[in-house]
């Protein structure tokens, strides 16, 4: 096909989106945390978008989408953007192949820095940038392979249209993995560690939301109808997972501005696997549900003593859970061409759960196995002094 203008202008346009999505992340994770630690925590996220940058160059883009190698990896017919041109590619019939690569590129940075909630406030920056590098070129871009570039998943249908296994599941759950070997922080549970800035996180969740319509409606690679849809499901399923959690938390207390953008961004999670296969009306339900099932994860993770505080499991990984399940049974033919449970499709419900569950094992697996050898070889965590005075100091010598 021939290079669309339109089309290219939107998923350039969505690729700075997207990209604003990663620097998002810090801040909303930096309001969360101590003071002493807000710089470490938005630098996490810079670094992981610098990181990936180069990673995807070199090599990270021909793993998850050079020709499929039994159904798990992709070759390197891509390494060093060999055969990726100024041209429409096989990913992207309409835009440059430089282009789609780039637009992947940012999803894949996103996700990295998504995994930062994990190590927050305890983590090494040295013992950061090798598990970053080592865990998108094991992790990541596995994934990646297996649901878009042709992998086992794809071969199998299950569908994922911008990122709710590949992104949010993959980074939730190694988030999870992550907290679990490095340990809680000193004094977790003996007294409150409050957030230090919640309006420096409100900025980050609004411009989350905002870089969300590239995330979903880029996801369509085309300027059309499909890409309407998916903004459109994006906008209301963010809102629906914002007024539940809102509502639901209202019984346990009072309706904090927190508790709305957490929601907030557990609507767009569940509907990230979705937003190009179902309607507004349905977007509604899976946002809503979204919230109020993340809410009560995070509940569970907080009785249980979990120090994975800043929920990137509950939402991202739990929220992604869902939208995959959510995507396998309201996908309507008229939308996208795929049907789901609800037009009695059994296959895709099942397609999806498979996708999803084995994103979940891998994801956990690989990343717990990964942090054990970095902590066992060049130390995962700070000193116990070096968490006391903060990492901003310890780590960056820097204060705010």
């Amino acid at each position: 096909m021939a290079l669309d203008s339109g089309a290219t202008a939107w998923i350039l346009a969505s690729t700075a989106l997207v990209m604003l999505m990663t620097p998002a992340v810090g801040f909303f994770y930096g309001g969360l945390v101590r003071r002493k630690n807000l710089i470490s925590m938005i630098t996490l996220s810079f670094v992981a978008f610098a990181l990936v940058s180069i990673q995807w160059v070199v090599i990270g883009y021909s793993l998850a989408f050079g020709s499929d190698i039994g159904g798990f990896i992709g070759n390197l017919e891509y390494l060093g953007l060999n055969n990726v041109t100024m041209e429409p590619g096989a990913f992207s019939p309409v835009v440059p192949g430089l282009l789609f690569m780039v637009f992947q590129l940012v999803f894949a940075a996103v996700t990295m820095a998504i995994v930062t909630s994990g190590i927050a406030e305890r983590v090494k920056f040295s013992a950061y940038l090798v598990f970053a590098l080592l865990w998108t070129t094991i992790v990541y871009d596995p994934l990646a392979h297996w649901v878009w570039g042709g992998g086992w998943a794809a071969q199998f249908g299950a569908l994922d249209f911008a990122g709710g296994t590949v992104v949010h599941i993959s980074s939730g759950f190694a988030a999870l993995a992550l907290a679990l070997v490095i340990g809680k922080r000193v004094g977790f549970g003996k007294y409150v560690m409050e957030p230090n800035n919640i309006p420096l996180t409100i900025l980050g969740a609004a411009l989350l939301w905002f870089g969300w319509f590239g995330f979903n409606a880029g996801s369509a690679v085309a300027a059309n109808g499909l890409a309407a849809n998916a903004f459109v499901t994006t906008n209301t399923a963010a809102a629906a997972g914002a007024l539940a959690w809102m509502l639901v938390s209202w019984f346990n207390g009072r309706p904090s501005s927190l508790g709305f953008v957490s929601g907030a961004v557990a609507g767009l999670v569940s509907i990230t696997p979705a937003a190009g296969f179902v309607t507004p009306m349905a977007a509604i339900l899976i946002g809503a549900v979204g919230g109020v099932f993340c809410y009560c994860i995070m509940l569970w993770r907080i009785r249980k003593g979990l120090d994975e505080s800043l929920d990137a499991w509950a939402i991202h990984g739990m929220g992604g859970l869902w939208g995959a399940l959510a995507t396998g049974i309201f996908a309507v033919a008229a939308v996208n061409g795929a049907s789901g449970l609800i037009e009695g499709n059994v296959h895709q419900f099942v397609a999806n759960a498979a996708g999803a569950l084995a994103a979940v094992a891998y994801a956990f697996v690989v990343t717990y196995i990964l942090a054990i050898v970095i902590d066992r070889t060049i130390g995962l965590r700070v000193s116990e002094e070096e968490e006391y005075v903060g990492l901003d100091l310890s780590q960056h010598g820097e204060r705010c």
